[in-house]
């Protein structure tokens, strides 16, 4: 599994020269959870990303619950993390790998490919017997120079233009529920984009929680591989990130995030909402 790192080698390569291990912890509801529980106890030498105050910009009429950071201020905290275009980086969270694979992507968009997210989280780190503590890291601030990769990415505009061209599938990486519009809790409107496929993000996970290997992924999104384009989204462009990483796992091609996701199509009372199951 090329995105994912097991926590047996993260154990013995933690501190290898170059590795950044990032802490992404982070609760929806409790957005000081994250910082509190890594304040609390975190692998030796990570350094904390908060999703909504490191990795999202803030919220607008449009553009989604978590509309994607300012590229410059992103890199800036990168850098000043340790991070640089040399760096291996492993992040890891509590919350299935939903809020470490935002990060993975991130990085990515920002052209870095040396990021792994850590297999099983931080619950099976400690479960396991292995070294935490509440110390700070150590700075060893760097320069990250980002190259963005805009092809990653899709707005509003080109999802619209690409829900009329054959050969691309729209995936909801929400639960059944919110996709088929029977409930809604969190966005002011229930339902999904016309023509979007579901592909339950969480299905990227083993029972134990840890991540389906890539024959696994190829399995599961059996159904894609003739897709010239795949956009994926979920509520707000978080989550809908182990669904893009579980698909690079499976080896899909031309994979892109459309990272206002549902909370900014809904915010158009224009836009077309279906319900039920396509």
């Amino acid at each position: 599994m090329k995105h994912i790192v097991s926590q047996q080698w993260l154990f013995e390569h933690g501190t290898d020269e170059g590795v950044v291990i990032v802490d992404c912890r982070f609760a929806l509801g409790q957005p000081a959870s994250g910082r509190e529980a890594y304040l609390a106890d975190h692998i030796p030498g990570a350094v904390y990303f908060d999703l909504e105050q490191d990795l999202s910009s803030p919220k607008g009429p449009h553009g989604g619950r978590h509309p994607l950071p300012d590229v410059a201020e992103l890199a800036e905290k990168l850098g000043k993390a340790g991070i640089n275009g040399h760096s291996h980086v492993v992040a890891y969270d509590d919350q299935g790998g939903a809020m470490a694979s935002r990060f993975w992507w991130l990085l990515r968009f920002l052209g870095h490919d040396r990021v792994s997210v850590l297999d099983g989280g931080y619950s099976r780190w400690k479960e396991a017997g292995l070294p935490v503590t509440n110390e700070p890291p150590a700075e060893q601030p760097g320069h990250f120079v980002p190259k963005v990769r805009g092809e990653m990415v899709v707005h509003i505009d080109q999802v619209k233009e690409a829900l009329l061209r054959p050969g691309t599938v729209v995936i909801d990486s929400r639960e059944d529920r919110r996709y088929e519009g029977l409930e809604e809790t969190i966005d002011p409107v229930a339902g999904h984009i016309p023509g979007a496929k579901q592909h339950f993000w969480k299905q990227s996970l083993k029972e134990d929680g840890g991540w389906k290997d890539a024959a696994a992924q190829r399995e599961r999104f059996g159904g894609l591989a003739d897709a010239e384009e795949v956009i994926v989204y979920c509520g707000s462009g978080v989550t809908a990130c182990p669904n893009v990483l579980a698909m690079n796992e499976a080896g899909l091609k031309n994979v892109k995030l459309y990272a206002g996701s549902w909370s900014d199509w809904c915010s158009y009372p224009d836009n077309p909402v279906a319900k039920g199951r396509e």
